[in-house]
């Protein structure tokens, strides 16, 4: 499989997990909730479900954040190189 290819499927899942995390962290989190008006209780809520989602979720994102990490590290380490040498001259 080709590497632009490997990546945009990495991309597809990195945002499909941010936006579970996102979600059942402002279900999980009691201020964020009322902050945003939804008028929701532990006990209106499946939170052992929420919270199993949301945990294997970050998990799932973490991995492929590594993954995209190392995937790009000639670009970071190319890019890095040549904004230290911008601060030389």
């Amino acid at each position: 499989m080709e590497k632009n290819t490997i990546k945009y499927i990495l991309d597809i899942g990195l945002g499909i997990s941010f936006l579970i995390v996102t979600l059942t962290g402002i279900f999980k989190f009691t201020g964020f909730r009322e902050f945003l008006g939804i008028s929701l209780s532990y006990r209106d809520l499946p939170m052992p479900l929420i919270s199993n989602f949301h945990d294997w979720s970050g998990v799932v994102m973490a991995v492929i954040v590594l993954i995209h990490l190392t995937l790009n590290l000639d670009w970071i380490v190319s890019t890095t190189k040549s904004f230290c040498k911008k601060e030389e001259e």
